[in-house]
């Protein structure tokens, strides 16, 4: 109650200094906003590079003696400085019972670790891009972030060579390092597009918010960015479901049924762009595998055909659902 009463109190204050790159964790933006902003940049401006990175194990850490620094420039109330510094250290108990205070990351959960888990990227990337990257690029070049994931739009290559060259050195300044295996710069403009659709390739992709990103012709036959859920966001919902179902195994099939309509209906609201049809349809496929074999395993007397269960009326989920194209 008392991180609600300290959230309430700062969240006014650094809404009005977070810089429009930012998405995540704040009122009237969401990853859908991040997405259509993506898709609004790469096809109405000259982008041309997309630098995506990751951050390795960003919440773990983040540095307290920064982390205080940064609060301490717009908080100046000791109390309030005081609480986020003990909640910061607050003692965690191991597996084994000891108890350890931790000297970096932020406690994950409680109700004001989303602000400081925004407020973070805030000085160490936001501002910097901001103050030093942008007006030192020849070319145009964007930000766009939602908590500790982000990609950079470049139109041109020298200028995206110079972000990658210096993104290392300025997040280890504050503790971070950067994922190798998952960061790179490739090409992402129409043109490459078509240059691999002629030699038969697929063009570049990048993930961003749990979809792929790839070019690709549209109905119209003009090239459009479109993307796709991504096989570890498919896979992370398909165990979630699997693991669930194994609770609600001796549950009643109304039971399961309610709990995998809603599972589903979430995901076809985040997932649901236009062009993610089929592997929507392929989710549910899956789904409806995995609840066939936990029924069949409530029992040796149960019914062990598949067929037998498809054709029951209750055995049925919700098809793929687009979500509207906004205008």
């Amino acid at each position: 109650m008392l991180q609600a009463a300290v959230y309430r109190l700062l969240q006014p204050i650094y809404e009005a200094n977070f810089l429009n790159a930012s998405y995540g964790f704040r009122p009237g933006r969401s990853p859908h906003g991040a997405l259509e902003a993506l898709a609004t940049i790469v096809m109405t401006r000259p982008i041309q590079w997309v630098f995506e990175a990751d951050i390795r194990g960003f919440f773990d850490h983040l540095q307290h003696e920064w982390l205080m620094q940064m609060v301490g420039q717009r908080i100046g109330d000791p109390g309030v400085l005081r609480l986020i510094a003990k909640w910061l250290h607050a003692p965690i108990v191991e597996p084994d019972g000891r108890r350890s205070r931790p000297t970096e990351g932020a406690p994950q959960g409680g109700p004001l670790s989303p602000l400081l888990g925004n407020i973070y990227p805030h000085h160490a990337l936001d501002l910097w891009f901001a103050i030093v990257v942008q007006p030192a690029c020849r070319g145009e070049a964007h930000l766009i972030r939602f908590a500790d994931d982000f990609v950079v739009l470049f139109a041109r290559k020298d200028d995206a060579d110079r972000f990658a060259n210096d993104l290392p050195t300025r997040l280890g300044k504050f503790g971070l390092e950067l994922a190798d295996e998952k960061t790179r710069l490739i090409p992402f403009e129409r043109m490459a597009w078509r240059v691999a659709d002629q030699q038969g390739k697929r063009s570049e992709q990048f993930d961003f918010l749990g979809f792929t990103h790839f070019g690709a012709r549209g109905r119209t036959g003009r090239w459009t960015l479109q993307r796709r859920p991504t096989a570890k966001s498919r896979r992370k919902f398909l165990v979630h479901v699997k693991s669930e179902l194994h609770r609600l195994m001796h549950a009643g099939v109304k039971a399961q049924q309610e709990y995998l309509w809603q599972a589903l209906r979430g995901y076809y609201g985040y997932f649901g762009y236009p062009g993610c049809w089929e592997a929507l349809q392929g989710v549910r496929w899956q789904v409806g595998f995995l609840w066939y074999h936990a029924l069949r395993r409530r029992s040796q007397r149960s019914p062990q055909s598949k067929q037998w269960y498809f054709r029951q009326r209750w055995f049925s989920l919700p098809n793929a659902k687009l979500r509207p194209q906004s205008t």
